[in-house]
Order: C-alpha cells, then sequence, then structure tokens
C-alpha cells in the first residue's frame, strides 16, 4: 500500500496578482526530467519572471527558475529550461485564440504537488495592468487594513 505524500510545497507568485488583472485561471502538469522534482519538493523555485508561451501547439513555461539540486551528480537538470506544459489540446487552441488579443498573457501564478505527488502549475490568462489600477489596489488594501484595525 503506497502512503500519501505530503503537500506541503506552494510556491506562489506574488507579484502576479497586482501587475496583472486576472481573467481566467488553469491548472497544468509540468513535464520534469531528472532532479527537478527534488529541488520543487525542498521549495527552490522562483516564479517571478517566468510567463508561459504557445509552441507549435504545446504550452511551455518559460523563464521559470528551479534551483539546482545539491546532491545531484552530473544528471543535474539544467536550472532556465523551458519546460512543457500539460493541458488538454481544446485547452490550448482556446488560449492560442485569447493570447491574439492585445494586452493578454499567459503567467504562473502558483506552483504545488497534489495529493497524489504530481507537481501542478496553475496558470492565469491576464491583461496587464495600468499604474492607476495598481494605485486603486493599494488604497483599497489600506482602507481595508485600516478598518480591520478598527473593528478588533
Amino acid at each position: 500500500m503506497k502512503e500519501k505524500i505530503e503537500a506541503r510545497v506552494n510556491i506562489v507568485n506574488r507579484k502576479a496578482r497586482f501587475e496583472f488583472a486576472i481573467l481566467e485561471t488553469y491548472m497544468a502538469g509540468i513535464v520534469l526530467g531528472g532532479t527537478e522534482i527534488k529541488s520543487i519538493r525542498q521549495s527552490k523555485v522562483q516564479l517571478t519572471d517566468a510567463f508561459c508561451q504557445v509552441l507549435s501547439g504545446e504550452l511551455f513555461v518559460v523563464n521559470m527558475h528551479i534551483g539546482v539540486y545539491e546532491k545531484g551528480t552530473h544528471y543535474n537538470h539544467v536550472p532556465r529550461a523551458d519546460r512543457k506544459l500539460l493541458l488538454k489540446r481544446k485547452e490550448i487552441k482556446k488560449l492560442e485564440k485569447e493570447l491574439q488579443s492585445q494586452g493578454n498573457t499567459l503567467i504562473p501564478l502558483r506552483l504545488f504537488i497534489n495529493d497524489r505527488g504530481f507537481a501542478k502549475l496553475e496558470i492565469a490568462l491576464a491583461k496587464g495592468k495600468k499604474l492607476y489600477d495598481k494605485r486603486e489596489d493599494i488604497k483599497a488594501r489600506d482602507v481595508k487594513r485600516e478598518m480591520d484595525r478598527n473593528v478588533n
């Protein structure tokens, strides 16, 4: 009987929700090789500069940094390689069509390990925010914080 692997890895791209307006989210599997999953389990991942791209009908995450596994030998992985994402063909075609719109992009929001032990990436179809939108978000966050302070 297999034991359940604890899913305590939850790496979040905190800048994404500030920089972009999220339109739609998707869950995608990642094709990993070698020591990449071991580095992910140690939470050695950076999502801040990463984005997704559709190339010849396949979806890839570009510029996602997975740190080198210290105990790995010459079989270690390349930290900033393009990694294939697993989505249904219908979803990829829909995303490809949506990306043709001006200002739309695909960004990773969160990387986690599910209850079966597979690494999953939550990606979002997003539109870049203008400076005044970011200011409104900061103002709303400050007002909410002040109201919470006054309630307690």
